[in-house]
Formats: structure tokens, sequence, C-alpha cells
């Protein structure tokens, strides 16, 4: 007998340990685990969609993790509920990741209404893990209304969070210097609002610049929401300044966003997005697992590393196979 019904109900109840549970199922590569994870997501859809969705990203060492410990703490300080998503590099050899967020969030990890769940994004590209989004599901139907997602901090590709949250934070250090210079332009045209952490100590005044210097690139770009002018604050994360405002500014982008129709329309890019990017993951792991292809992708591959064939040329053979076609008419 499935023990579906009973994890459901209790995720529905906000169980911390069913919601776990939930998230390790869907996370499973078992063909049997799979089908279970897909009845589980189509049954909490009518209870899932009521947080407010935040992507926080930035490169390594900016301070994320610190700047989510506080401001998930002045959000619980509000009476919200907290659940935070940790995405830490997944190794492209053993698939594992350090996941050491726990230890960094030490206040969250304790609080009864609070969530942190970390997981390794694995080989997949933009800072997040395939199964993010049935996370973010699972955790908006136990009841949290806040749901953080936060971004390995990979540089430039860590935009893909910005395809499923409703808002994107970027949390930048002020020393960071021109060699980043390639990372800010791709993070900051998404951006809906930008930090400068670490404004304390001798790095304080390194800080104020910095924001006063973003202030003045964000007049060269166009904004994610042409309603909204993209905040910049200077903030300390482990002193705790600046960080409890940052929940007025979450629920003004709300208002502003729902009111323009906004708000619906990054929901619903969100949804087809995530269509999208299961359809191509889906094909991919069924091409390269097809037993027609086997012998063939091996000889296509080798030949591409030889500088025999062209990647395009042995693509489009390997996918005419695939579909059946005949390669030679192609």
């Amino acid at each position: 007998m499935s023990a579906l019904p009973s994890l459901l109900a209790a995720l529905k109840g906000g169980d911390r340990r069913a919601l776990a549970r939930a998230i390790t199922l869907v996370e499973s590569t078992r063909p049997d685990h799979r089908e279970e994870a897909e009845r589980l997501v189509e049954a909490i859809l009518p209870f899932a969609g009521g947080s407010v969705r935040i992507g926080v990203s930035g490169p390594p060492g900016a301070g994320k993790s610190t700047f989510i410990e506080a401001f998930g703490r002045a959000g619980l300080e509000r009476g919200r509920r907290i659940a935070v998503l940790a995405l830490d590099p997944g190794s492209k050899r053993g698939g594992g990741a350090i996941l050491g967020d726990k230890t960094r969030m030490a206040f969250l990890a304790s609080a009864p209404e609070a969530f942190i769940r970390p997981s390794s994004a694995g080989v997949i590209e933009g800072g997040v893990g395939r199964r993010t989004r049935e996370a973010i599901l699972l955790c908006e139907a136990a009841g949290f209304d806040a749901v953080l997602v936060e971004t390995v901090g990979a540089g430039q590709s860590e935009t893909a969070v910005s395809e499923m949250a409703d808002m994107l934070i970027v949390i930048l250090s002020p020393a960071g210097g021109d060699e980043l210079q390639g990372l800010k332009r791709g993070i900051l045209e998404v951006a809906d609002m930008i930090l400068i952490n670490k404004a304390d100590g001798e790095l304080a005044p390194l800080a104020r610049r910095a924001e006063a210097e973003y202030r003045s690139a964000l007049r060269l770009l166009r904004p994610p929401c042409p309603e909204w002018q993209v905040p910049v604050r200077a903030v300390s994360a482990l002193e705790g300044t600046g960080i409890a405002a940052i929940w007025e500014d979450v629920e003004r982008f709300r208002a502003v966003a729902e009111a323009s129709n906004g708000w619906a329309e990054r929901r619903a890019l969100q949804a087809r997005r995530a269509l999208w990017s299961e359809i191509e993951e889906s094909l991919l792991e069924r091409l390269r697992a097809a037993p027609q292809l086997a012998r063939r992708l091996r000889l296509e591959e080798a030949e591409v590393t030889a500088g025999k064939r062209s990647p395009w040329a042995a693509a489009r053979t390997l996918i005419s196979l695939f579909l059946g076609e005949n390669p030679a008419s192609k």
C-alpha cells in the first residue's frame, strides 16, 4: 500500500520531517520514486503558490549564508515561516556536495518555524538543482510563506534562479575588485535588489562607495520590472544592520508587481520555463540511455574528440537515429 496519502497529509499539516522526506523523494532518480514523486507534486499543486519566492545569488564569499541567517531571523520576528533551499556545488565526478549550510545557519536550523534543506546542485548549470522547482512547491504546501533559494555562487550562470523566483536579491562584496566585472552585468540585469554586504569595520567605507557605484551602473540597465526601481543597499549581515528593512522592500516589491500584473506574469514564466527545462533534461537522459544509440554514441564521441567530425554533424546524426529517422537524408 502506498505511503503517499499519509505523507501528503503530514506535509499539508506543516510537518518538517514529512517535508524533508518529500524533497528526498522528488530528488530521487529511481524510476519508482519518480512516479510517486510526480503523483505527490500533482496532489499538492492546489495547496502551493502562496509564498513569496526569493532567490539569493552572488559570488562566493559575499556572505549569502550569513545574510540568509540574519534575514530569516528578521522574518521570523515578523511572524513569517521561512524555508531555505540551499544549493551547494555538486561534484562532476561523484555528484556529491559539502552541504555545509546548516552549520552556517545555526539559528534557523533550530527554529521551529523555519526549515533548511541543503542539496547538491549536481552537474546542472545555473546555480540551482534540477528539482529545486518541485521543492519550492512542497515548501509552500507545507505552509511556509517565504521560500529562499540560495544559489551555489558559481558566477554569471546563476541567473537561472531568476526563472524560478518572484524576486532576486543579489549579494555582493564591497572588495570584489575588477575581476568580477564579467560576472556583474549578467546578474545585475535580472536583479530586483542589490545588497553590498559586509558594511562593517574597515570595509564600511568601501561598501558605501560600492553602493554609490552600483546605483550609477543601474541607470544604464533596463530593470527587469519596469515599475520597480531596483534598490541598492549597503548592509551588514554579521551585525544585522539594514537587514530587517529588506522585508519592507520585499512587501513593497510584491505590491508593485501585483498592481502591474507582473507577479502573475512571473509565475506563468516560472511554470513555462519549468516545463521546457524538464523536457530538455528528460530528452537528454533518454537519449544517453537509449540502447540503440549506445555503440553509435561512443563512436561519434570518439570521432569528435579526435577532431575527425564536427560536434554539430555528430549531434544531428545521433538525434536522427534516436527519432528513428535516416541520418543520410538529413
